[in-house]
């Protein structure tokens, strides 16, 4: 079992649902972002998505793009991003850490090098959102095989033939995009995920959970009320843009964690 088998099971037991953050690694500064990131499980994050920076994130809304371009102007990098999973590591062996991007740094730093070196920094999962299901020898099989999650995306055009598709080979957990569009575009709707959230479940035993457009914690409440879990990553990045300490960026995560596990 994974860091997030375990952890799933765990809050299955507990009778909680999931609460997973976003943020972007480097964002404002590779300082700040660290801080950010080892405060995160005390703030009672249960699954942390670890942002790589890059120039062409298609799937984002301005907020996480100029996130990634502050990270980027720091001088952030995925070398210096595994680095910091690994600082992280040190202090906390138990929250799971996925690494939320697209697949050019990667290719670039080597498959087989960057499978090697996640592992060796404690990473536990992968969403990599511009590869396929078609593209799947490419890194989600070998991944798989050095004993990493590949979470697969699906979303509300996602119809049951693609589902199939979409479900084969995906692990850890099944990530449920709550809007067509960006993230941080509009709020989402728990009447129109709630049905699609049974419609994936009922192709899958993995854990569904819903990100893109949740930006409060009442609307992670109903949200994870309705899934196993819930995402949120532009409305903590927009806090830590507005200038605001990490300890109140944390304080803004814990009322979010709140809202979640009360679900």
């Amino acid at each position: 079992m994974t860091r997030i088998d375990r952890t799933f099971q765990r809050l299955s037991k507990e009778g909680k649902k999931a609460f997973v953050a976003y943020i972007m690694a480097g964002d404002p500064s590779p300082e700040i972002s660290a801080e950010l990131l080892c405060g995160l499980p005390a703030a009672g994050v249960d699954i942390i998505e670890l942002g790589l920076p890059f120039t062409d994130p298609m799937a984002d809304g301005l907020t996480i793009q100029r996130a990634g371009q502050r990270a980027l102007a720091a001088g952030m990098t995925l070398k210096k991003t595994l680095d910091m999973a690994r600082h992280f590591r040190k202090i906390d062996q138990e929250t799971p850490i996925v690494f939320m991007g697209y697949y050019n740094p990667i290719y670039s730093h080597g498959v087989e090098k960057f499978l090697k070196d996640a592992k060796d920094a404690g990473i536990d999962g992968l969403i990599i959102v511009d590869l396929p299901p078609e593209e799947d020898e490419e890194l989600c099989i070998p991944a798989q095989v050095a004993g990493l999650n590949f979470i697969r995306l699906a979303t509300p055009t996602t119809d049951n033939l693609r589902l199939i598709t979409v479900l084969t080979n995906t692990s850890g957990f099944v990530y449920y995009v709550s809007i067509t569009g960006i993230t941080g575009s509009e709020e989402a709707q728990s009447d129109d995920v709630e049905p699609e959230v049974a419609r994936i479940k009922a192709g899958t035993d993995l854990p569904v959970v819903v990100g893109f457009g949740i930006n409060t914690p009442d609307a992670a409440k109903k949200i994870a009320s309705i899934a196993d879990g819930a995402v949120v990553g532009s409305a903590i990045i927009k806090e830590l843009s507005r200038g605001k300490s990490v300890a109140e960026v944390l304080e803004f995560v814990a009322s979010l964690a709140e809202g979640v596990h009360d679900a």
